[in-house]
C-alpha cells in the first residue's frame, strides 16, 4: 500500500442547498487510527460514503489505497471495509450463516468463505453463539458480529462509521480492543465518532470537522495542548483556610490563584509536569497548615478543545 492509506483533496458535496462537505482536505497515514470528530450533521458520514464508493464527490479528488473513488471504484471496492452506524445484520439469520452470505456477495469461494467465517467466529469471541439466531445476540455482540463481516475480505482500509453509537460501556471497550487489534495487524482505520473519549483512545490523530467544514487537525495531545491551560485545583475544609491556600500556592508555583469562596476553592493555572504539580502543591499546603478536603489536576480535554473550536458541545456532551 502506499504511505498514505487515504488522500483527499478539495471533497465537496451538496444536498440541494445544503453544504456537506465545501472542499476538505484529509490524510491518513498507512497502518493508523485516523479519528473524524463532530456533532451529528457536521459531514463526517458523507465523508465516509464518498470514500467507501458509496456516493460521489460533487468536487475535489479522492484516493483510498492508492485508487481514486471515482476512476477506479471496483479497485476500491476489493481493499476496503465498511461498517456503518447500524449493525447490517439478518436478525433471522445465525451468526455463521451471516458471515456466510456477505462472503458470497464478495464473491468469495465457498471454501475460504466459510475457514474465514470460522476464524472471524473465534476471534471476535463469538464461537460459542455462531449457530444462534442473531434475534438473541446483545447490541456489543451484533456489532462485533458486523465487525468480522466487514473483514471478510482482509481490507487495508477499514472505515468505522460511529460503531459504538447505543452500545453500553462494556461492549464498547470490547470494540476499542478490536480496532487497537485491526492497527497492530496493519490495518488501516478511519474512525468517525462523536464520544470525545473515544477519540481520545484510540485515534493516532484527530480531524475535527463542523458545518461541512474541517476546522482542526492533529494528535489528541496537540489539539488539547493548542486550548489548552492545565490547572491545579483545591478544595479546603475550613473556609477559613482559603487565603492561606492561595498565599501557599501563589509562593510555591509562582502564579496568582483564583479564590472561590462558596465552594471554598482555590484554583490557579500552572505550567509543568503532572506529578511534579501535584506534589509541590501538597507540600506547600500542608507546610501552611491547610487542611485539603481534595485536590486535582484538571488538564484541557477534548470537551475544551471542541467547545473552543467550534463555540458548542459535542452531542455526547448535550
Amino acid at each position: 500500500m502506499t504511505q498514505n492509506a487515504v488522500e483527499v483533496h478539495g471533497i465537496t458535496r451538496r444536498f440541494g442547498a445544503t453544504t456537506a462537505l465545501g472542499g476538505v482536505d484529509l490524510t491518513v497515514p498507512t497502518g493508523t487510527v485516523h479519528g473524524l470528530l463532530g456533532p451529528n450533521g457536521a459531514g463526517k458520514t458523507t465523508m465516509v460514503r464518498i470514500l467507501a464508493t458509496l456516493l460521489r464527490p460533487d468536487a475535489g479528488t479522492a484516493r483510498v489505497a492508492g485508487y481514486d473513488v471515482v476512476r477506479e471504484a471496483t479497485a476500491v471496492r476489493h481493499r476496503i471495509g465498511l461498517t456503518g452506524q447500524y449493525a447490517a445484520v439478518d436478525e433471522k439469520l445465525t451468526g455463521r450463516e451471516n458471515l456466510r452470505l456477505f462472503g458470497r456477495l464478495y464473491h468469495l469461494p465457498g471454501r475460504r468463505v466459510r475457514r474465514r467465517a470460522d476464524e472471524l467466529l473465534d476471534r471476535f469471541g463469538l464461537s460459542e453463539a455462531a449457530d444462534r439466531v442473531v434475534r438473541t445476540y446483545s447490541g456489543g455482540m451484533r456489532r462485533r458480529l458486523d465487525v468480522a463481516a466487514s473483514l471478510l475480505v482482509g481490507p487495508a482500509v477499514l472505515f468505522l462509521d460511529e460503531p459504538t453509537t447505543g452500545l453500553d460501556p462494556r461492549s464498547r471497550t470490547q470494540v476499542w480492543e478490536l480496532v487497537r487489534g485491526l492497527v497492530r495487524e496493519g490495518t488501516t482505520v478511519l474512525l468517525t465518532t462523536q464520544y470525545l473519549d473515544e477519540a481520545d483512545h484510540l485515534a493516532d490523530r484527530i480531524a475535527v470537522i463542523d458545518r461541512g467544514g474541517l476546522i482542526a487537525e492533529g494528535t489528541p495531545a496537540e489539539l488539547k495542548g493548542g486550548v489548552g491551560e492545565t490547572r491545579v485545583e483545591v478544595v479546603v475544609e475550613d473556609a477559613d483556610a482559603l487565603t492561606a491556600a492561595a498565599e501557599a500556592l501563589g509562593r510555591a508555583m509562582n502564579v496568582s490563584p483564583h479564590v472561590t469562596k462558596g465552594a471554598r476553592r482555590v484554583s490557579a493555572v500552572v505550567e509543568g509536569r503532572g506529578g511534579d504539580l501535584l506534589t509541590v502543591a501538597v507540600r506547600a499546603l500542608d507546610g501552611a497548615g491547610v487542611v485539603v478536603e481534595d485536590i486535582t489536576l484538571r488538564r484541557p480535554t477534548l470537551d475544551d478543545v471542541f467547545l473552543r473550536l467550534t463555540g458548542h458541545a459535542t452531542e455526547e456532551a448535550a
